[in-house]
Parts: C-alpha cells; structure tokens; sequence
C-alpha cells in the first residue's frame, strides 16, 4: 500500500514532499471546482434558452395563428352554432390569447429556475472558505535546537530526505 504521491506507508515524507503533495492536491481542488462551476453554469444557460426560446414560441404562435386561425375557428363557429360572425371571431381571438398565455407560463416557469441556480456563487463560497482555512492553518511548532547540534540535525534531515 502507498500514499497518494507513490511512497510506502508509514514512511516520515520531508517537508519538501509534504508541500509538493499539499500543492498538487490544493491545485486538483481549484481546477475541480473550476469544472464544477462551468458544469452548474451551462446548466443555468441551458435553463434560460430553454426561457427564451418558450417566450420565443409564444410570440410565434400569437403573430402567426392569429389571423387564419381567427378566420377558420370563427366561421366553424358560426358553422355550429349559428350566432352572429363578430361574436364567433371574439371566441377565436380568445382561444389564441389562452394559447400563447399557456406558452408564456411555461417560460416563466424556466425563467424563475433560471434564475434560481445559484451554482456559480455556491462554488466562489466553497473556494473562499477553502482559501480562508489555508490561510488561517499555522505550521506545527518545532523545538529550537541548541546552536552547536545545528549540523548534525541539518545533515539528519538531509539522509533521512534522501
């Protein structure tokens, strides 16, 4: 078995492998939450096309249908019912309002999802706490050695790094 940078567990690493391992998985952290933020923000564009698009439609339908459809609903009307014509194109124009109402809800409803991913902000939050705790993080103190073991402790680290 091994630790994440492939040495043995159980082994003492040097304060050198120590932060080299820190960095490597501080820096797959900010680019892991990096991709997170892209995924959270193409979801939130993707809502609001949808939203758009919705709006779009409802337009469409309200603009293009009016007319012939106004034309053929009024005369079936008149058609079934025998009442006056102007009464049966009122009913036609009515139904085309409850049409493109129904579209225009549905692009509402995408708008306020829309607008209610908050991925992107949730994601900065999740950085600055992590970039908080690293700063606020104080190294373990050491004992001063006397000034005359200096070299044998400077050579200790260096066999036991090597």
């Amino acid at each position: 078995m091994s630790a994440p940078d492939g040495s043995p567990v159980g082994t003492e690493r040097s304060i050198g492998q120590l932060f080299a391992s820190a960095t490597t998985e501080l820096s797959a952290l900010v680019h892991d939450e990096i991709a997170l933020a892209k995924a959270q923000l193409k979801q939130d564009v993707k809502r609001g096309a949808t939203s758009g698009g919705a709006f779009s439609l409802a337009g469409a339908v309200l603009v293009f249908s009016l007319p012939m459809l106004n034309f053929a609903l009024a005369y079936g009307i008149r058609t079934w019912s025998g009442w006056n014509l102007a009464v049966c194109f009122l009913l036609s124009f009515a139904a085309n309002v409850l049409v493109a109402g129904g579209l225009a809800l549905i692009g509402i409803v995408f708008a306020k999802k829309a607008k209610k991913g908050r991925g992107p902000q949730k994601v900065a939050a999740s950085m600055k706490q992590s970039a908080g705790v690293l700063q606020n993080a104080k190294p373990h103190p050491r004992a001063e050695l006397p000034a005359d073991r200096a070299p044998e402790a400077i050579e200790a680290v260096a066999r036991s790094s090597s």
